[in-house]
């Protein structure tokens, strides 16, 4: 049985916008499209709890890497994709979905280059998410160089600040997250944030 096509009468452009102005968000794992809302949701603050570690935070004023919005969608997302122990959830089908969300102006990514070298192969680093009304929904992170996911981290939180965004959902956290502030809402409380958030009207671009 051929399970892209299987999957794609599922994961549509609708089904997908819905499933996050509901709480849910999906994953493709060995040819299975899966929903999750979890208990606890992940979020990444945009107040003064948002923490950038101090060497960090020398390599953002350094200048050492610029970032950019939407150059490179497809090769953000296959990057993320890419080496990834175990597979990755971003299957075929996910990249298709997307990159029709990121042609009608929802999915977004942020790239960071090194100085030097803006534009030019592929970005050292970068990110990829939604903007749906006031919240983001960041899917996935990579780097190539050291730091260079952490800086394009850091431009989202700006960018997102800067528009009036309210939520920036993160999934789960993990280590790495926490060290930049993010933490755990219980489900009631993270739907109660979002309804909020999808009365904004922000935009990403």
């Amino acid at each position: 049985m051929d399970l892209i096509p299987k999957i794609m009468r599922e994961l549509t452009t609708r089904a997908l916008l819905d499933a996050y102005m509901r709480g849910a968000f999906p994953m493709v794992e060995r040819g299975r499209l899966l929903w999750f809302s979890p208990a606890y949701r992940g979020l990444l603050p945009l107040d003064e709890r948002f923490h950038v570690p101090r060497r960090l935070g020398r390599t953002v004023r350094g200048g050492r890497f610029v970032c950019t919005v939407d150059r490179r969608f497809p090769e953000v997302m296959g990057l993320c994709a890419a080496g990834r122990e175990g597979g990755t959830w971003i299957s075929p089908e996910m990249r298709a979905v997307y990159g029709l969300l990121h042609a009608g102006g929802v999915a977004h990514s942020v790239e960071a280059w090194p100085a030097e070298a803006v534009g030019a192969g592929e970005p050292a680093g970068g990110l990829y998410g939604l903007a749906i009304g006031g919240a983001f929904f960041a899917e996935s992170m990579f780097h190539r160089v050291t730091d260079a996911g952490k800086v394009a981290l850091v431009e989202l939180v700006e960018r997102l600040r800067g528009r009036g965004f309210v939520l920036c959902d993160v999934q789960w956290t993990t280590p790495h997250l926490r060290r930049f502030g993010a933490f755990d809402l219980p489900r009631d409380e993270y739907l109660r944030l979002l309804s909020g958030a999808l009365e904004q009207k922000c935009q990403f671009v």
